[in-house]
């Protein structure tokens, strides 16, 4: 009789989703991060259990161009997170394409703080790299309940 109980934990623990059994990534949540170099120095970022993650900003924020909600993707490098995100531009006065602006980032968690670096570039719209900025420092602090 004793097997029953242990067969049953086996079972419970073989069918448990695995995210349940894998530990939660520190960066998973919502951000507001400064980025003092940027056209708008704030944004909001989303980091999902999936690898998946957005980026938003005042859309009025660049006085040239008028930029997409950015999308994209992070992994866990031991205790950085790296990733990149993807926005789409437009011109403000043609309201045709601009081109798209890629950010690398790494970043450490430290709490409900994170820092990093981010390395943004710029392509036209025929997909040539228009400009490559240096690394740039940021922060941001976690979105908490009341």
């Amino acid at each position: 009789m004793r097997f029953v109980p242990i067969a049953a934990a086996a079972m419970l623990l073989a069918t448990a989703p695995l995210e349940a059994r894998a530990p939660r990534n520190p960066v998973i949540g919502t951000w507001l991060v400064e980025e003092p170099a940027a056209p708008f120095p704030l944004h909001m970022y989303v980091f999902n259990a999936d690898g998946t993650m957005q980026q938003a900003n005042p859309d009025s924020g660049d006085p040239h161009t008028s930029d997409s909600d950015g999308k994209g993707v992070w992994a866990a490098r031991g205790a950085h997170v790296i990733g990149k995100w993807v926005e789409i531009t437009a011109d403000r006065t043609t309201h045709k394409l601009a081109g798209r602006g890629e950010l690398s980032f790494d970043i450490v968690v430290h709490g409900n703080r994170l820092s990093g670096t981010a390395r943004f570039v710029a392509f036209d719209a025929a997909g040539k790299r228009l400009e490559a900025y240096p690394p740039d420092p940021f922060t941001g602090t976690r979105i908490t309940l009341p």
